[in-house]
């Protein structure tokens, strides 16, 4: 995992520039600037290759920079719903790492907890939005497999 280090450290440092205003700013001069060359060079194919092959290159680099970026966020949003779970009383550890299981697994906590959402929304009084205290739901004892 070390030798990777080098690529996280570029991709952030990548997001971090390419998110900023002055990067949106440099992106439309360029466009401006093309523009602007297009009756000196007659609006050749050449003139028009160029912006097409950067705009491609970018937007292929760009893809690889969107994902990892992704990645660690979720990584990160997973992590710490993780410990949220683990940390409160009541709540189910087997949903620790969920993102791992398998579809099948997954469909099954998913009918689960829309079986609970339905019973809860039944519960409602009409005219009031309010759901038990999460101590009186933290006493559901259904086994979830």
């Amino acid at each position: 995992m070390k030798h990777m280090v080098w690529y996280s450290n570029l991709a952030k440092l990548a997001s971090r520039i390419s998110g900023r205003p002055a990067a949106f700013a440099v992106a439309v001069g360029f466009i401006v600037v093309w523009g602007i060359t297009g009756p000196l060079f007659d609006f050749s194919d050449t003139w028009q290759l160029v912006v097409n092959t950067a705009t491609t290159i970018v937007t292929f680099l760009m893809v690889f920079l969107i994902q990892n970026t992704q990645n660690r966020d979720t990584e990160a949003m997973q992590i710490k719903l993780d410990e949220l779970i683990r940390a409160t009383k009541g709540a189910h550890n087997a949903l620790l790492d969920l993102e791992e299981m398998e579809q099948a697994q997954l469909d099954e906590f998913h009918a689960h907890y829309e079986k609970l959402a339905r019973e809860a929304r039944a519960g409602l009084r009409p005219g009031h939005l309010n759901a038990p205290e999460p101590e009186q739901a933290a006493t559901d004892n259904t086994v979830i497999h």
